[in-house]
C-alpha cells in the first residue's frame, strides 16, 4: 500500500479507497551484519562501504520489500554503494546473512533477537525514534549519527473508502479501547510488538507522509514491479 510507487499499475487508490481508522501497533527494525564483518557500529560500516564501494552487500526479502526499503534508503542517507541480494523472503534472507552469504540486512528486532543473543548475528542499530527495551545496549541510527533512519513495521485498521465519519470515529474508539486492555497489551508485548493507538486523522496522516517517504527511496533507487 504505502510502496504504490513501486508499480507501473495498481488497481486501487491509497488514498480514495481506504478510510484510515487508526494505527494499532508498530514492531522496531534493527540492522544487523554477519560476525565477520568488521564494524561494530553504522559508522564503521559506513567507512567500510565508502573504502571499498560495491564490496559488501545487503539481502532482502525480494524486490520492493521493506527489508530492501531499509538497506536502500540507508544508502541514500550514507551516500554509499552497497550491492541487493534479493532473496524468496525476509526469511530466507536472515538464513543467508547467518550463512555468511551477505554481509547485512535491515530485519525485524522480534524475528533478530534468537540470533543476535547467540552472536550469529551483530546488530548495529536500532531503526526505531528510542532504544527498544530487547536491546538496550543498541543505539538507535539517529544515535549513530544516521540522521532520517527510521524504518518500523507498523500495523493500522483501514475501511472502504468513503466512509461516514461518524463510523469512522466510532471504530477507531472501539479500537483504541481493545488496545488500552491489558490482555492485549500483554500480548503484542511479548511478541515484540508495541501499542500504538491514534486518532484516524494522525494515522492519515503517517501514512501519507510514509508514501511519499519512500516514494523518493523508490525512485533513487530505480526500482519497479510489474
Amino acid at each position: 500500500m504505502l510502496f504504490r510507487s513501486l508499480y507501473s499499475k495498481l488497481g486501487y487508490d491509497t488514498f480514495k479507497d481506504f478510510t484510515p481508522i487508526t494505527l494499532l501497533a508498530t514492531v522496531p527494525n534493527v540492522m544487523v551484519v554477519h560476525p565477520s564483518v568488521p564494524a561494530k557500529s553504522l559508522n564503521d560500516l559506513i567507512k567500510l562501504a565508502k573504502a571499498k564501494p560495491g564490496s559488501l552487500n545487503f539481502g532482502s526479502g525480494g524486490l520492493g520489500s521493506g527489508s530492501q526499503l531499509g538497506s536502500e534508503l540507508f544508502k541514500t542517507l550514507s551516500k554509499i554503494n552497497i550491492v541487493h541480494v534479493p532473496y524468496k523472503g525476509a526469511t530466507m534472507a536472515a538464513v543467508a546473512l547467518m550463512g555468511g552469504e551477505v554481509d547485512e540486512v535491515v530485519v525485524s528486532v522480534a524475528s533478530s533477537l534468537p540470533y543476535i543473543r547467540t552472536g550469529k548475528v551483530r546488530p548495529l542499530a536500532v531503526l526505531s525514534i528510542k532504544r527498544v527495551a530487547a536491546l538496550p545496549d543498541v543505539p538507535t541510527a539517529i544515535e549513530s549519527g544516521v540522521k532520517g533512519f527510521l524504518m518500523s513495521i507498523w500495523y493500522g485498521m483501514l475501511a472502504p473508502g468513503r466512509l461516514p465519519p461518524e463510523l469512522t470515529a466510532r471504530l477507531n474508539q472501539e479500537a483504541l479501547k481493545a488496545l488500552a486492555t491489558a490482555d492485549l497489551k500483554e500480548r503484542l508485548s511479548a511478541q515484540g510488538v508495541d501499542p500504538w493507538p491514534g486518532s484516524a486523522t494522525e494515522f492519515e496522516q503517517l501514512v501519507r507522509n510514509e508514501t511519499a517517504r519512500y516514494a523518493k527511496v523508490i525512485e533513487k533507487a530505480g526500482l519497479k514491479k510489474e
